[in-house]
């Protein structure tokens, strides 16, 4: 492993942080089943952002870093410093202010992915790092941001529990991955002209996990105070054969271990067919991206604590009496007053 850094405000630093190499499908060391081959996935990204019409792709991770950013922006404090995990040319950074995070740490798995970045008033390091294995202290964020990296991580708990690890007590984790719904036609689509054509199925959209198991996990891992909620964003292109060159060019390519390597192309033009007649229109296609957000904050006394289990001092059965009282009271006083309530057009003139 070769470290390089300076925590400086507005110098640039690269970490190369070596991973495990890749390996079949099926339980690593650590008994954790590995569906993703990571390898692959900064490979697809390298390439991805090495191309000449990079920024044409950027469309999607800039809009879900912009919402990501309303939401940071939405808490009322500022951030000394903060950590951007997966940031790739910080689609969140660019849509913050110096006055909210002073200092931004900018990480992703693929070192092309941090050229070129997006103009910001934010300082900023480059910092090379998986996901999974975060190469930070312990307690040294005040925030941690995530917008469209979580999703292709093998090990969820692992990567919330670092998360946790480096943020300081009373810290923020805003999170935003693509969840169950993502791509829903297209895999529907290509499900059906596989059946149809080769009499049977097989993987070619990786899994995404659900809002539920998203805020479950993170509560599980110790997060306190959190919001969970969704967005969808629906895209248009003029065929299959866009949306799926667009997904190349954002470097979101399958990588799961388990995938298909070649689709046969009456396969895929009997899937373009089946795409239109059960989705499209006069301009096309849709595309569903299932956008999953999150907040939770790192355990801290200062915070909101339930009260003890048994510490009521009113049951539910009182409350309910308490509001058939309130409710007579009110229906009493109406019809008292019923009579006294006088039209304001009454009087009539001479």
């Amino acid at each position: 492993m070769r470290t390089t850094s300076s925590w400086n405000a507005g110098v640039e630093a690269e970490v190369t942080y070596d991973n495990a190499k890749p390996h079949p499908s099926g339980l690593n060391s650590a008994g954790v089943m590995d569906v993703f081959d990571r390898a692959l996935k900064r490979r697809q990204k390298r390439w991805a952002a090495e191309r000449d019409d990079a920024r044409h792709f950027d469309y999607l991770r800039r809009k879900v870093g912009e919402m990501v950013a309303d939401r940071i922006m939405d808490i009322s404090r500022s951030f000394p410093v903060a950590l951007d995990v997966g940031a790739g040319r910080g689609y969140v950074s660019e849509h913050i202010t110096k006055e909210t995070v002073k200092l931004m740490i900018k990480t992703d798995i693929a070192p092309a992915c941090l050229h070129n970045p997006l103009p910001t008033d934010v300082h900023s390091l480059r910092v090379l790092a998986d996901e999974e294995n975060l190469p930070f202290a312990d307690d040294a964020f005040h925030l941690v941001v995530s917008s469209l990296a979580f999703h292709w991580i093998n090990d969820l708990p692992k990567a919330f529990s670092e998360v946790l690890r480096v943020l300081r007590p009373d810290g923020a984790f805003v999170l935003a991955m693509l969840g169950a719904d993502t791509l829903y036609e297209l895999r529907c689509s290509l499900q059906l002209a596989e059946q149809e054509r080769e009499g049977g199925i097989s993987p070619h959209i990786s899994p995404f996990t659900s809002l539920t198991d998203v805020g479950d996990l993170l509560a599980r891992i110790g997060f306190n105070l959190l919001t969970v909620d969704s967005d969808e964003i629906v895209v248009g292109y003029p065929s299959i054969y866009h949306l799926l060159d667009d997904l190349q060019g954002m470097g979101e390519s399958n990588c799961a271990w388990q995938r298909r390597l070649l689709l046969h192309r009456d396969t895929l033009t009997a899937a373009a067919a089946i795409y239109q007649e059960l989705y499209g229109g006069e301009n096309g296609i849709p595309a569903t991206f299932h956008v999953l957000h999150a907040i939770g904050w790192k355990p801290h006394e200062s915070q909101a604590q339930p009260a003890c289990r048994g510490s009521a001092t009113t049951s539910f059965a009182e409350l309910d009496r308490v509001r058939h009282t309130q409710q007579s009271q009110r229906s009493s006083l109406t019809e008292s007053h019923g009579d006294s309530n006088i039209a304001p057009n009454s009087h009539s003139q001479a």
